[in-house]
């Protein structure tokens, strides 16, 4: 399984309150999990600065993780940028 991290920015007219935007990600989640089996998410974060949520999951196939983005932009009101990441022991191994 390849990891990959998910960078989302929140369209500043995504919700207008809180319950709303639990609703909104509730369903992005459910969306994802049934139409995006092979993606494994790992954590989810709240960020300050650029992006607002960082996603950390795992993929066989990077298709699956490219549609999960598309989920996130679609219903999530979101811009994406979706990151390639190798866990720092394999890349230090590498070298």
């Amino acid at each position: 399984m390849t990891t990959y991290v998910i960078l989302s920015r929140l369209a500043p007219d995504s919700f207008k309150d809180t319950k709303e935007f639990k609703r909104t990600a509730a369903t992005v989640a459910e969306m994802i999990k049934s139409q995006c089996p092979g993606v494994k998410w790992k954590e989810s974060y709240a960020a300050l600065g650029r992006f607002d949520v960082v996603d950390i999951v795992e993929a066989k196939d990077v298709k699956d993780v490219e549609k999960a983005a598309m989920l996130i932009r679609a219903y999530g009101h979101a811009t994406t940028e979706t990151l390639q990441a190798t866990p720092w022991h394999a890349f230090v191994d590498a070298l």
